[in-house]
């Protein structure tokens, strides 16, 4: 089997496994930690946001676009798809399996270029970080995909 590495990740953390042939068990080699997604929104944003008067002197206050914890997530989908890239560009890995929770997943698929976006054989949109390797493995195919 080629190189295929299993990218188990929620928004604190990635962790990244190797498998030996379609069938094995996961082997932990790598992760990635960021530890600002396990924050609250308050801890993350130093202000609040600005007022403002509204019409007929009632005040309401500005809204952001990205709340913190967005913005957050989005920021550790973009570490991890560079990650993934480089060691694409490392020859580290041919196959990718992304397990993630379904807001990370979405970011990291908006975040992968197209070159490791097609090294891609199988997404599974479940948070399964906090688990052990043999518990995460039972949650995917008994035979993994490859190309």
């Amino acid at each position: 089997m080629r190189k295929t590495w299993v990218v188990v990740a929620d928004n604190s953390r990635a962790r990244i496994f190797t498998v030996e042939t379609p069938s094995s068990p996961l082997i932990e080699i790598d992760s990635i930690v960021h530890p600002e997604g396990r924050m609250h929104d308050r801890d993350i944003t130093s202000d609040l946001p600005g007022r403002g008067a509204g019409s007929g002197g009632s005040r309401h206050s500005y809204e952001t676009e990205t709340d913190a914890k967005d913005y957050e997530n989005m920021e550790f989908a973009r570490r991890i798809a560079v990650f993934l890239d480089d060691s694409r560009k490392g020859d580290r890995c041919k196959n990718l399996i992304i397990v993630a929770a379904p807001g990370l997943l979405g970011n990291l698929r908006g975040e992968l270029n197209d070159q490791t976006r097609k090294m891609v054989t199988l997404e599974l949109d479940k948070n399964l970080s906090h688990l052990n390797p043999n518990d995460i493995r039972k949650h995917m195919p008994e035979y993994l995909p490859n190309k």
